[in-house]
């Protein structure tokens, strides 16, 4: 940009004062932008009373607009100017459009153009979301008005390309990819697939952000600065192009029909609810279904897993000896250490019952007193051949359980009935009933082509052991706690849970059901946060889902 001339008067080091206070001006606005982000050129010292007093004081009035300006303040910076409700009108509008999360505004030394008129060159620097850092240089002129400075306020100076009726907007750049289903359609699945920043364009939540330099093409500067008619919206003329990018779409493990039967089970729960389905052939997640949005609960959830964990248990128990014929006393009440554990309801069942019948009706009584047939390790090393504790490379992120080593008796005896210490997510839960399924764990997917290495259990679910639990499962559902799902089609095998959690009294109780289908290759688990009974709640949710599917 071109200045006006001034007479040049070289001072005793062979430069002009003019040069200096142009570098004694960087100097303080380098200064002000360290404090600010945005800063107007200043003379300083004895090279101050060299500025003509009528520019000095224009320039003061257009440092406080400039200023307003750079700090996004679009009504105090028009008070500045001598059309107020035209510039607070445009200004607004450019941050509106633009929401920069950074302004600068340089400005350079001013000259006189008439009497009682100044100008001064200025530059612009804004860092706009999906944009990058885009810069200009304006002019702005100042004039003295009934005894005071005023800017005067046109459309070119807040960008030269600029004319009434027009503002700066910025253009959306490369279209971004799809998270598609098993199918290659687009997947609608709210938490799963996640959200993306209307301005910047970037995936803020789910596999949206996970996934955001595949999706969007990895290019940050993929929109435009644009001159938009401010009535129609449309775009006029491209002041900065954007990088051209090309997103590749990332393709889930999810089949929409089972993600809609899951989605349609939760229709109408009041509680927070999650329902996660596996394939259990290979691991592949089919559904994965949140009620309400938000937290993915289905697959980051953490939560006691409560009497579900009695498959794990059951695994334990069966591998030291116990099989589903041996008598089981199941009390109402089980004392441990000062402790009392109870069934829910504080039911018993008949002397001479059998484990195959405290399993199905579960017993948390029995489960707690057996602990003496448990080592500290048992239950920590039956939960490895179910994978629980590992690290699942999944493709996305992942809550993959947690089942310590016992620590006191009291901690081994809650543990048996998935309490205590242990911990789960729905989507490790539905694993477990996938295990037994298949007859040993297969680490769940979601992208696959994400996947590097699926994790191995350290230890094979014994075949016999494996065996057994199908029984368990499938007697739980004929004639058990599982009932609800009795008169449904496809042989499903299920266990029930109702998990204490909190300090309240009585105890709140999140409801679980996990289950698998003897004709089909499917695997499920069904979480009602605060939900109540595993057999009463959940159960029906379970139901509902299995009847959607046969629909």
């Amino acid at each position: 940009m071109t200045l006006t001339d001034i007479p040049h008067r070289p001072d005793s080091y062979g430069r002009s004062r003019r040069e200096r206070r142009r570098l004694l001006g960087i100097f303080v606005s380098l200064l002000l932008l360290a404090g600010g982000g945005y800063g107007v050129y200043a003379a300083l010292g004895d090279d101050a009373r060299d500025e003509d007093p009528q520019v000095a004081a224009a320039r003061e009035q257009l440092t406080v607009f400039l200023d307003a300006w750079a700090a996004k303040d679009a009504r105090k910076a028009a008070r500045y100017t001598d059309t107020p409700d035209g510039a607070a009108s445009l200004l607004t509008s450019v941050l509106t459009n633009l929401k920069p999360s950074k302004t600068t505004i340089l400005g350079g030394e001013g000259r006189l153009t008439g009497e009682r008129k100044a100008e001064f060159p200025f530059t612009v620097t804004m860092a706009l979301p999906g944009a990058g850092k885009v810069s200009w240089e304006s002019q702005a002129r100042v004039k003295r008005t009934s005894g005071k400075w005023k800017v005067v306020f046109t459309s070119p100076m807040i960008h030269p390309e600029l004319k009434p009726g027009q503002t700066l907007a910025l253009k959306g750049g490369n279209p971004r990819a799809k998270v598609l289903d098993s199918n290659g359609d687009p997947l609608r699945a709210g938490s799963l697939v996640g959200t993306v920043d209307p301005v910047s364009g970037k995936g803020t939540s789910g596999l949206e952000a996970r996934y955001d330099d595949v999706l969007s093409g990895g290019k940050e500067a993929n929109r435009s600065l644009v001159v938009a008619d401010r009535r129609s919206g449309r775009a006029v003329k491209e002041l900065t192009e954007a990088e051209k990018a090309e997103g590749r779409p990332v393709r889930t493990t999810i089949d929409p029909r089972v993600q809609e039967a899951a989605a349609k089970a939760l229709d109408g729960v009041d509680d927070k609810a999650a329902i996660v389905a596996i394939d259990p052939a290979n691991g592949h997640i089919r559904a994965a279904a949140n009620r309400p949005g938000g937290l993915n609960r289905a697959l980051e959830g953490r939560y006691p897993p409560g009497s579900v964990f009695k498959v794990v248990t059951a695994a334990a128990l069966l591998k030291g000896g116990l099989r589903p014929q041996d008598r089981a006393a199941c009390p109402k009440f089980a004392h441990v250490d000062g402790q009392r554990f109870e069934n829910q309801d504080q039911f018993d069942l008949p002397p001479g019952s059998a484990f195959a019948d405290v399993f199905a009706h579960s017993c948390n009584t029995y489960f707690v007193n057996a602990r003496s047939r448990l080592s500290d390790t048992d239950l920590r090393d039956a939960s490895r051949a179910f994978g629980i504790g590992g690290h699942w490379d999944v493709g996305t992120t992942t809550y993959d359980g947690s089942v310590p080593v016992n620590n006191s008796d009291n901690d081994k005896a809650a543990a048996t009935i998935g309490q205590a210490r242990v911990q789960a997510s729905p989507l490790v839960m539905a694993s477990v009933a996938a295990t037994v399924k298949s007859g040993g764990f297969k680490q769940p997917v979601l992208v696959p082509d994400a996947v590097r290495k699926k994790y191995e259990a350290p230890v094979p679910l014994d075949t016999e052991v494996n065996a057994h639990l199908r029984e368990l499962m499938r007697a739980t559902v004929t004639s058990g706690s599982a009932h609800a799902l009795k008169d449904l089609p496809g042989r499903p095998h299920a266990k029930t849970g109702t998990a204490e959690f909190g300090t309240a009294k009585p105890p709140r109780t999140h409801a679980w059901m996990i289950g698998y289908q003897g004709d089909s290759d499917l695997a499920w688990a069904v979480l009602l946060e605060d939900g109540g009974s595993g057999g009463a709640d959940a159960g029906p949710v379970a139901a509902r889902f299995l009847r959607n599917l046969a629909d």
